[in-house]
């Protein structure tokens, strides 16, 4: 059985994506400001089925199977088809970190990304202080090509964010 599955946004997944994007513990990561109303989201989530060529972008929920539990998103994010690159954000809510579904999640999205998207490289930016994140993308062959110095501001002191970068293996090349 599969760990986890990757499936496109459900009109279910509305409190769980409310809590996720409200919570200003997590907005740092994704660089929010304010919150979302119900409406707002709910809407998102109509919108979600817009193909990634026209949204240039993909959520998708990650999900165990058994029980069908929702557990967190993968984005593709700025998708870029001339250049066939996008970048990559991931959130697992914390009661199911440290259990590998990241890890899973992650390979799968490579996989879609390269196999079914047939994108040339995938990008990450990381904040130099989120360990978990760092450890997950270099462990999945992404490796850190560069540091935005004073790159955000956390309200008391700026911080650093690298950048990390996942060519597409050669198994994964076409012409």
């Amino acid at each position: 059985m599969e760990l986890i599955k990757l499936r496109a946004l459900e009109p279910g997944d509305i409190d769980f994506l409310y809590r996720i994007e409200n919570n200003r513990d997590l907005w740092h990561l994704s660089h929010t400001q304010q919150p979302f109303s119900r409406q707002i989201l709910e809407q998102y989530i109509r919108d979600a089925d817009r193909d990634i060529y026209e949204a240039r972008q993909l959520r998708l929920a990650i999900v165990i199977p058994e029980p069908d539990q929702l557990i967190g998103f993968i984005d593709l994010f700025d998708f870029d088809p001339k250049n066939r690159r996008a970048g990559v954000g991931i959130i697992i809510h914390k009661d199911y970190q440290n259990r590998s579904y990241g890890n899973h999640a992650l390979k799968t999205l490579i996989d879609f990304a390269f196999k079914i998207l047939f994108l040339h490289q995938l990008y990450a930016n990381i904040s130099v202080d989120n360990l978990p994140s760092i450890q997950l993308f270099e462990k999945n062959g992404f490796q850190r090509i560069g540091i935005k110095k004073d790159w955000n501001f956390n309200g008391v002191t700026y911080t650093d964010e690298y950048m990390y970068q996942l060519i597409a293996p050669e198994e994964y090349k076409f012409n």
